[in-house]
């Protein structure tokens, strides 16, 4: 009798790399003023307490200059996901896109950054 591996088992080690990330679920930016932005975004995190919780998210430009950061002060275990916003944003003009990158305490970023199209 053969046995064949589940090609969903082979999976399993490379997941477990992510297990505990923060992860965007949701991003959004709404224009303002001439080249100011303001961002909404929606996170996901196993927020366990004040050692290991979301503790940021970044608006990051296309050469990978941080050009806005929104910082998260306490841990939100009984509240997932969750949205945050920042206003103000300045984007520097030709600039078509960003990326938003989210960081936890433990794990420091996200592997996946979220790109929005800014016009």
């Amino acid at each position: 009798m053969k046995k064949k591996i589940s090609p969903l088992l082979l999976l399993l080690p490379s997941l477990s790399t992510f297990a505990g990330e923060v992860t965007i679920v949701d991003a959004t930016a709404s224009p303002t003023g001439s080249g100011v932005y303001s961002f909404a975004v929606t996170l996901r995190h196993a927020d366990s307490g004040w050692d290991h919780y979301a503790d940021s998210w970044e608006v990051i430009a296309p050469g990978g200059e941080l050009i806005g950061k929104r910082t998260l002060y306490h841990p939100h275990v009984d509240e997932q996901p969750f949205t945050r916003s920042l206003s103000g944003v300045a984007i520097p003009e030709g600039v078509d896109h960003i990326e938003i990158r989210a960081h936890d305490k433990l794990h420091g970023y996200g592997a996946k950054a979220f790109r929005i199209e800014l016009r």
